[in-house]
């Protein structure tokens, strides 16, 4: 018998009371000791096709307020569509900055404010424009029992990722970007360069 530690583990669960609604929260961790969380709404059979986010964590966006992304305002109207919907699954990864890490995306914030776009930013401090994986999402559905969803992105990379790990993405559902001055220029590199799903009249 093997002793390998598995690369993703289930660890424990519990209620999430928040004020779009109640939620239960379920704890994964990978062998690198890397921790995930993934929120879920309401019940669902065995075969019932169920409305998901995977989000990203961003310190700055989701709980400092930042308006120069748009990930705080997805993860709130992802919760909200959640509960609206009446079920559903937010798989919260913890990959900040795209996987580069916190500071490191401070570092890069500094290079857009000299004029850099967010992917010449990234590949400036040696990174790669997008080092996010999503390998854990099958261990987390897996878990919550889905395995037909309705993803709720703007990112075909994410809808790729999944269709690669065995899910049945029966559908994709387009997300609300927030748009605002701030990070209208980040919303369009996303568009050109990234291969983000938005309507190009946004930014004009």
């Amino acid at each position: 018998m093997s002793s390998k530690q598995p690369k993703y583990e289930y660890v424990s669960s519990a209620k999430l009371p928040t004020r779009m609604g109640n939620f239960k929260i379920h704890g994964f961790v990978e062998a690198s000791g890397q921790e995930h969380v993934a929120l879920s709404y309401g019940d669902w059979k065995d075969n019932d096709v169920v409305p998901i986010r995977i989000h990203s964590e961003c310190l700055t966006g989701d709980s400092l307020f930042s308006t120069r992304c748009d990930c705080g305002f997805q993860l709130e109207k992802a919760m909200q569509n959640i509960v609206d919907n009446g079920c559903g699954v937010l798989l919260y990864l913890r990959q900040e900055g795209r996987g580069i890490g916190l500071l490191n995306k401070i570092r890069a914030y500094n290079l857009q404010d000299s004029g850099m776009d967010t992917v010449e930013a990234n590949e400036h401090l040696g990174f790669d424009a997008d080092l996010r994986s999503y390998d854990i999402c099958k261990v987390m559905l897996d878990t919550l029992k889905v395995s037909r969803v309705e993803l709720m992105t703007n990112n075909p990379k994410k809808l790729a990722a999944l269709k690669g790990l065995g899910i049945d993405v029966v559908a994709r559902k387009p997300i609300d970007h927030g748009i605002t001055e701030d990070n209208k220029g980040y919303i369009k590199t996303k568009t050109e360069k990234l291969g983000h799903a938005f309507d190009p009249h946004a930014f004009k």
